[in-house]
């Protein structure tokens, strides 16, 4: 059986066009993704900013492509998504655009060709949906956070 295959494609503008995304390592997770922009963007903390990958994916059916800040950014220097996960549906075709926001007290700086995000792929199953009246019984039932005492 064959491999699904991950296919980018490149943007240009004004002659350039940003680097293909990589593994850095034989057993990343993820694919580095770099801001894709002309000049420096400066986080404030507290502040949300667009970062541009310059890249589009085509994401092989029933995977789903997941964006997740460097850990180096977010454990040294508080940067982090805005909306904690990117979600990029495998029937996407734009641009791959990163939220981010700093939520440390100093300012931080992303240069343009900076690796600043990664992109997992994971499978992804749509299951067919039933409304019910009950749900099966468990031990845990509705027990919340804590509830296990673990």
């Amino acid at each position: 059986m064959m491999s699904p295959i991950l296919k980018i494609k490149r943007l240009e503008r004004n002659g350039v066009k940003p680097p293909m995304p990589y593994y850095a390592s034989k057993g990343a997770a993820g694919l580095d993704l770099t801001y894709f922009g002309d000049e420096e963007i400066t986080l404030i903390p507290g502040e949300i900013e667009k970062l541009n990958t310059g890249i589009c994916v085509e994401i092989p059916e029933g995977y789903v492509g997941l964006i997740y800040i460097r850990s180096s950014l977010g454990a040294k220097h508080g940067i982090t998504l805005a909306n904690s996960v990117g979600v990029i549906d495998c029937d996407y075709r734009g641009e791959l655009m990163v939220f981010i926001t700093n939520t440390s007290s100093v300012k931080h700086t992303i240069k343009p060709g900076e690796r600043f995000a990664q992109l997992v792929l994971t499978p992804c199953a749509q299951f067919p949906v039933e409304e019910c009246e009950e749900l099966s019984a468990t031990e845990r039932g509705t027990g919340g956070f804590g509830s296990t005492n673990k």
